[in-house]
């Protein structure tokens, strides 16, 4: 495998690389596919979806979700934030479809292990809540005991959740929240957002009604303004030009009241939540 560190390589073999199916991720509810992209000595994993792949969807136009994945990490890319990575569209096996560098983890090899401690999103007992963790639901288990859903309070996190609403996320679940062998957290599976109708489902509710700091609402008008050029045509090529002005509206309402929101809709946390 290239070295994580070399990202212009990475890219490169992931857009011209000649790409082989390992698998198919099961989990998934759209077609999915782990892959193995080489060009010449080089070669990366991927998560490769194609189009014809997509489960159809009532809320969302069939045939739209990897474009929305791209266009979410076009607009992460924007922010300045590294939360999402690195994604494009291109022809596979399948056919066209989302291409998007795996984020390779601790415990992802079958002789290795899971890293010790509790995961960025996880389940504690009711009494049992760690410092350094946000409450989000309480809950029973399977056995009846009571337990808490929380998530770490990690700046990290914290961006992932303010770009979740800046896009809309419908579907925020703690297994899309990856921490890679490095420490960097990412987050995946971004096909259903960016509609035009308030749809926010996630898990980092950890912050509602917290205001959001200086730097941050920084980035966020940064995002606005990019709108209003290049990249409003850019994002046009894969999602509805009224979902980007959906987009710039929700970037701009937050710049006027700079507080994350607060679950006020039916079923704010996707289920299942992992």
């Amino acid at each position: 495998m290239t070295p994580r560190n070399s990202g212009a390589v990475e890219r490169e073999v992931l857009r011209d690389g000649e790409l082989t199916v390992l698998g198919r991720i099961r989990s998934a509810s759209n077609a999915t596919f782990l892959c193995e992209s080489t060009l010449g000595e080089s070669s990366v994993h991927c998560v490769y979806k194609p189009v014809s792949g997509e489960a159809p969807l009532w809320d969302f136009p069939d045939g739209t979700l990897a474009g929305r994945e791209l266009a979410a990490y076009r607009i992460a890319t924007q922010l300045g934030w590294n939360i999402v990575p690195h994604t494009i569209i291109r022809h596979g096996p399948a056919g066209p479809g989302m291409l998007q560098l795996w984020v390779e983890q601790a415990g992802d090899a079958a002789d290795s292990d899971p890293p010790p401690g509790p995961d960025l999103v996880d389940l504690f007992p009711a009494n049992k809540v760690r410092p350094g963790y946000l409450p989000v639901l309480r809950a029973y288990d399977y056995a009846g005991d009571e337990v808490v859903l929380v998530h770490a309070d990690d700046i990290r996190l914290w961006r992932m959740a303010v770009f979740d609403v800046l896009i809309n996320n419908a579907d925020r679940k703690g297994g899309h929240v990856l921490r890679d062998l490095e420490g960097h957290i990412y987050g995946v599976d971004h096909g259903v957002s960016l509609h035009v109708e308030n749809k926010l489902r996630t898990v980092l509710w950890g912050w509602a009604g917290k205001p959001i700091d200086d730097d941050t609402c920084e980035a966020i008008a940064g995002l606005a303004e990019a709108l209003t050029g290049p990249l409003c045509d850019e994002l046009a090529g894969h999602i509805t030009r009224a979902e980007v002005a959906a987009l710039r509206g929700r970037a701009l309402a937050l710049l006027d009241n700079p507080i994350m929101p607060t679950p006020n809709r039916h079923r704010p946390i996707p289920w299942p939540a992992f």
